[in-house]
């Protein structure tokens, strides 16, 4: 049943928001310690403070995407941001703690979900192997998506949530081709029934922009890893009011 909107702040003119959009914009670090800058042989321990900063600065949704671990490194590291999620509880949530490709290791920390990217395994063998006593009611799986199809693909096949992108241009996303910007942002998120994440490129001059889109939130790495606990910490602020 279509949910009635409420009253929301205009100047995100959300009164045509879809309706699985929260009232709460979702925001997203997505780690990659090698971007850290010059730092130490070791950058992990960087990595835990920039995890924490995070959390401490009001962050919604962190996800470990550190491909090239050890299994027992990861392991640890999500077992660690887990336990400081959860010590951190705001006034909104607890922030969620998603693994990246590895389901093993999301369970073993448990964490909130996994999110899978083109080369994981396919969307609907893992939900359907958690969806049958291998993992919580709540477990949640995610899925990176870069066209309509691959978006209504995920839906049918019982994901959480997807990220789409890339919305604007970045280094990291340009292997998935130009930027898909704001307006096709909107096509996904006015189609998908599941909450759509943006990313690719997210930045505070345009987060808002994507949120007035219609994203549920969005994700990103250099956002979070190129601010000050403070810078942070007040962006989020803004955002999560509405005036982003």
């Amino acid at each position: 049943m279509r949910r009635t909107p409420r009253p929301e702040r205009p100047n995100l003119d959300l009164e045509a928001r879809p309706y699985n959009q929260p009232r709460r914009p979702i925001a997203c670090y997505v780690t990659d310690r090698r971007s850290l800058g010059p730092g130490p042989a070791d950058p992990l321990p960087n990595l835990r403070e920039r995890i924490r900063l995070s959390i401490d600065s009001g962050v919604d949704w962190i996800q470990i995407r550190e491909k090239d671990l050890s299994g027992r490194e990861l392991l640890a590291l999500a077992h660690d941001t887990v336990s400081a999620a959860k010590r951190a509880m705001t006034t909104h949530s607890t922030p969620c703690v998603y693994v990246n490709d590895r389901l093993d290791i999301a369970l073993a920390a448990e964490a909130s979900g996994v999110h899978l990217g083109g080369q994981s395994l396919p969307a609907g063998d893992v939900v359907g192997w958690c969806r049958t006593g291998h993992a919580s009611p709540e477990f949640r799986v995610g899925v990176s998506c870069h066209t309509m199809e691959s978006a209504r693909e995920a839906e049918q096949n019982g994901a959480s949530y997807i990220f789409f992108g890339p919305v604007f241009d970045t280094p990291s996303k340009r292997v998935y081709g130009p930027p898909q910007g704001l307006d096709r942002l909107g096509d996904i998120c006015r189609v998908i029934r599941i909450p759509v994440m943006a990313i690719g490129g997210i930045e505070e001059a345009n987060a808002a922009d994507c949120i007035r889109a219609g994203a549920s939130g969005f994700a990103a790495i250099r956002l979070f890893q190129e601010r000050s606990k403070v810078r942070l910490a007040e962006f989020l602020e803004r955002l999560h009011a509405g005036s982003g």
